[in-house]
């Protein structure tokens, strides 16, 4: 199972395509080319009451690509041992997610979507939603 081996190193944002033009920018993405996973689910946060949090769990076996589609917000990973924070606001930039690491979504800007694509369709078996069951699974 890849999330038990899993460290804050193995994510990195990703630049996405963009094309500029003065009417509007506009950014396909295509997985398994600008994805490094099948996309089996898309979904987004929207409407976040100023000072909410979301996130806070893991994954043991899922993947995702975490864009700021509109405004801004901070993306804090941990592995169990060590922690790093990635600030998006940029809609052709996306953070590369991997399994075995837990995630929080915070400081989220007036209006801001955060659009998520998923290697996994949902599974609620593959949620670690209490910190110590995730330090638990990485064996930390």
């Amino acid at each position: 199972m890849e999330g038990k081996t899993t460290s804050i190193d193995d994510c990195k944002k990703i630049q996405l395509p963009k094309v500029a033009n003065p009417a509007g920018n506009l950014t396909a993405i295509q997985q398994n080319e600008d994805v490094p996973f099948p996309i089996k689910r898309i979904y987004y946060l929207y409407d976040i009451p100023g000072g909410q949090e979301r996130g806070a769990h893991g994954h043991k076996n899922l993947s995702q690509l975490i864009v700021a589609a509109s405004g801004s917000f901070e993306v804090v990973l941990t592995d169990g041992v060590n922690t790093v924070s990635y600030y998006l606001n940029r809609p052709y930039e996306g953070l590369l997610i991997k399994p075995g690491l837990w995630r929080e979504l915070r400081n989220f800007s007036s209006g801001s979507v955060c659009l998520v694509l998923a290697s996994e369709e949902y599974s609620e078996e593959d949620y670690l939603r209490n910190y110590e069951e995730f330090k638990e699974f990485k064996n930390v």
